[in-house]
């Protein structure tokens, strides 16, 4: 376990989307070292819908795509969250649209 020195989530890509849109985050390590990192959507109101990441990773930069029609999903246009946590603790978290 290294403790991340530097942790930057971007806005996503476009906002507001339709079906799909890039999320990317960075991390950065004074020593390298993995942490473990879940970045996941949520409903306004709180509720998970997915988790895009959920696993250990190394310092560097990440891009993931997230569809509001993936895995079964089938999203309606609202406003909706997304969170990057390190270790459990929630990091950053920013908003996202999508409008059909």
């Amino acid at each position: 376990y290294v403790q991340p020195i530097n942790i930057k989530l971007y806005q996503n890509y476009p906002n507001p989307f339709n079906p799909s849109t890039k999320i990317n985050y960075e991390l950065r390590s004074a020593l390298g070292g993995t942490n473990f990192v879940s970045l996941k959507v949520y409903y306004i109101l709180g509720n998970k819908i997915i988790a895009l990441v959920n696993e250990y990773k190394t310092a560097g930069s990440y891009d993931i795509t997230f569809s509001a029609t993936e895995e079964g999903l089938n999203l309606p246009s609202g406003v909706y969250f997304y969170s990057l946590e390190i270790d459990d603790i929630v990091v950053d978290s920013k908003k996202l649209l999508l409008l059909k």
